[in-house]
């Protein structure tokens, strides 16, 4: 899992799509059944496009915007990021304030049908607090998703895994303490980035129950984030962006960053909210995949500031590592 806020100051906007295509690439080590990026408009001057369909990269190509000064384009296909990107994307994606990459190791639902693939366009559901226009997001783990259909009124989904009905739930979410009750009903491992279809300048990131999520933010102020933070240190070797800070976020954390409107000010990204939650796991669900193509410092890091609670749950992978 891997996206960028774009500072809409930023001389040049090279840097960091460059960072994006190489945290693309590097976050093949989690996933190579499928993967795929949203590219969402919205900052004056850089420009938005209309949704677009048809055919795509691997077979699946979609739009997902309202108005073509708030589009949104959605490329997901079979196997490596890199058999997914393609150079004539980059103009689209130097202009997009938000980008959402990732990458999947498919556990539940076929990696052959583009419904169960991320980035996914998911409508929204009165369950959490109202309707929506739905959320386009990204999910990182393995939760009962038996039990959360127990626990709400979900609608039918669309495919087969179990990210689309915590995103059902969280677009209709309206402030942190609905987010959070809906993070705090997780049961199993769930890092998870998504943007409301009607706010596209703002993203929300959470980090529940063991899968880890790094947030990092640039010299020029642009945010982003990976799910290893080595990611970021080989992103600096191999591109001309230097980071200020990259920090590993701590189990149940919950942020939404973007740009506050204010008249008059030069506004960067900066994180609009903030709050923290409770996560749950199964027993199952500590295993050392969770911390594939970590270094040992930063697996021992994580590890010391794990704070879950457990309880004993049929169901899951048995302990897997699933990226769906």
């Amino acid at each position: 899992m891997f996206g960028i806020v774009r500072s809409p100051f930023a001389d040049d906007p090279g840097p960091a799509s460059d960072v994006f295509i190489t945290l693309g690439a590097l976050a093949e080590e989690r996933g190579t059944d499928s993967a795929g990026l949203a590219l969402l408009g919205g900052w004056p001057g850089l420009g938005g496009w209309p949704g677009l369909g048809g055919p795509g990269v691997g077979g699946h190509e979609s739009g997902c915007g309202a108005a073509p000064a708030v589009g949104c384009r959605v490329v997901k296909g079979r196997g490596r990021f890199s058999g997914v990107w393609r150079p004539e994307f980059l103009p689209e994606l130097d202009r997009a304030p938000v980008v959402l990459g990732h990458t999947r190791w498919a556990t539940q639902g076929s990696p052959a049908e583009a419904d169960n693939a991320s980035p996914m366009v998911v409508l929204g559901t009165a369950a959490a607090g109202g309707p929506s226009a739905g959320v386009v997001a990204t999910h990182n783990g393995d939760i009962d998703v038996a039990d959360l259909r127990s626990r709400f009124a979900l609608p039918p989904a669309a495919g087969a895994t179990d990210s689309e009905p915590i995103f059902q739930l969280l677009a209709g979410c309206d402030g942190p303490s609905d987010v959070t009750a809906v993070l705090e009903a997780l049961v199993g491992r769930a890092a998870l980035v998504w943007v409301d279809r009607d706010r596209p300048t703002e993203v929300h990131l959470a980090r529940a129950a063991l899968s880890p999520l790094t947030v990092a933010v640039d010299t020029a102020q642009n945010i982003y984030w990976a799910s290893n933070p080595r990611w970021f240190r080989e992103a600096e070797r191999h591109t001309r962006v230097e980071f200020a800070t990259v920090v590993m976020l701590r189990e149940g954390t919950y942020l939404k960053v973007g740009m506050e409107r204010r008249p008059g000010r030069r506004d960067l990204p900066e994180v609009l909210a903030t709050a923290n939650f409770q996560p749950t796991a199964r027993d199952t669900d500590l295993d050392d995949r969770v911390w594939t193509g970590f270094t040992h410092a930063d697996e021992e890091c994580d590890r010391a500031g794990l704070i879950h609670s457990v309880v004993e749950r049929l169901g899951g992978t048995g302990g897997l590592l699933s990226v769906a």
